[in-house]
């Protein structure tokens, strides 16, 4: 029953997890179409690409004993894939490059340490999951730089609330399954990367709102956008007027009645 259970877990963090990397296919869409990676930043894919690379190898049975871990296998074969498209995209509309180069040789000595150095599962696992709990509170806490933008600007546009969300689902299936599973190694990354995912929540719902409060339509100026044509800009400028006219108006009525 117990091991059942175990499964059950594993599947629900597998579908958790597919949906935390692919979270930010609606990101690179609006990339795409724009043309520009604007704000965001390569970090959180990149660091996310490690981990899914160590994990994958922890998974396998050079290093786990068979097939125990195999849930942790296609999920974070699925998430290289998905990361690997992620980084191209981004690259190729961005003015810099070569960031990932370190993910791929970090990988390459970890792989060929535990498979040369260390001969037996027990002593390969404690090495590959000890460089993979780094890379995964890395990957969890890489969203901290967009929390601090968050702050920094009170709007959540750079911190995308799907994102957030799924690493909190992802993260607490995960840490289920590494307690079932009394692997240490596959929980302890989760017990950082749970909390870490609520913050995130936490902090959309808070300027979440003060954004949509805060929110007031400006005019708009000819030298500073491009893509309207003076028509569309008199449009909007006259729009605006009118509203303040209309809004004035109805302030000197009240008035009026008031000392009436």
């Amino acid at each position: 029953m117990e091991e059942k259970f175990r499964l059950a877990v594993g599947i629900m963090g597998n579908a958790a997890s597919m949906l935390l990397y692919s979270a930010p296919i609606l990101t690179f869409a609006r990339v795409i179409r724009k043309k520009s990676t604007e704000e965001f930043s390569c970090v959180p894919y990149i660091i996310a690409l490690l981990n899914c690379f160590l994990y994958t190898w922890y998974g396998l049975p050079v290093v786990s004993y068979k097939w125990e871990n195999f849930p942790v296998v296609t999920i974070n074969g699925l998430g290289i894939l998905l990361e690997v498209s992620f980084i191209i995209v981004y690259f190729y509309f961005a003015s810099t490059n070569g960031k990932a180069i370190p993910v791929v040789l970090v990988f390459c000595a970890v792989a060929i340490l535990s498979a040369f150095v260390f001969h037996d599962h027990t002593h390969r696992k404690a090495f590959v999951g000890s460089v993979g709990l780094v890379a995964s509170v890395a990957m969890y806490g890489s969203p901290l730089v967009a929390m601090k933008r968050v702050i920094e600007t009170k709007s959540v546009e750079y911190m995308p609330f799907y994102l957030s969300f799924f690493s909190f689902l992802a993260s607490s299936l995960w840490m289920a399954y590494g307690l079932l599973s009394h692997d240490l190694i596959l929980a302890a990354p989760n017990l950082v990367g749970s909390p870490l995912g609520m913050l995130q929540l936490v902090l959309y719902c808070v300027y979440r709102k003060r954004g949509t409060n805060n929110h007031v339509e400006q005019p708009l100026q000819k030298w500073d956008v491009e893509n309207y044509s003076d028509n569309t800009i008199d449009e909007k400028n006259q729009r605006i007027n009118n509203k303040l006219i209309v809004t004035t108006h109805d302030g000197n009525d009240d008035a009026t009645n008031g000392k009436k």
